[in-house]
């Protein structure tokens, strides 16, 4: 799955959209996506100059972003009608950096599928090592219903 076809899945985009490709997808069991981390990206400006490191949120979100995709795959909303919320984070863990010319590797498998609520379990690494992992909680709701 190219960028393209992400962005019809996903409502975010630069500088805030943080899976370039995906390499896997087997719907209902777990995703294999790409970030390739540039030193162009915007956040590098303040975090921090002179040693420069992609903030753990934003990998938390990258995560998030490729158990939305998998979530779609998985229960075949309709992402025109549809928008996956994040409620929740567990077990967040930070083990080590994310520097430009990384390529982070975001793995999400489904742990519950349950209608429009998903559990999921991410790990980002690079280059083989864990660098954050977590349990997602999202729900799939009406765009029309969103934010009301």
């Amino acid at each position: 799955m190219d960028v393209q076809e992400i962005q019809r899945l996903l409502p975010h985009r630069f500088p805030f959209l943080l899976v370039d490709r995906v390499v896997e997808l087997l719907p209902g069991e777990r995703l294999v996506a790409y970030k390739n981390v540039s030193a162009g990206e915007p956040f590098f400006q303040g975090h921090f100059p002179g040693h420069p490191v992609m903030p753990g949120v934003l990998v938390l979100e990258a995560l998030a972003q490729a158990s939305a995709i998998l979530c779609y795959s998985s229960t075949g909303f309709d992402p025109e009608k549809k928008v996956t919320y994040l409620m929740a984070i567990d077990g967040a863990r930070f083990r080590r950096p994310v520097v430009p010319g990384d390529r982070l590797q975001l793995d999400v498998r489904v742990l519950r599928l349950k209608s429009a609520v998903v559990k999921s379990r991410g790990v980002a690494s690079v280059d083989g090592l864990v660098v954050a992992e977590g349990e997602f909680l999202a729900t799939v709701v009406d765009k029309d219903a969103a934010g009301k």
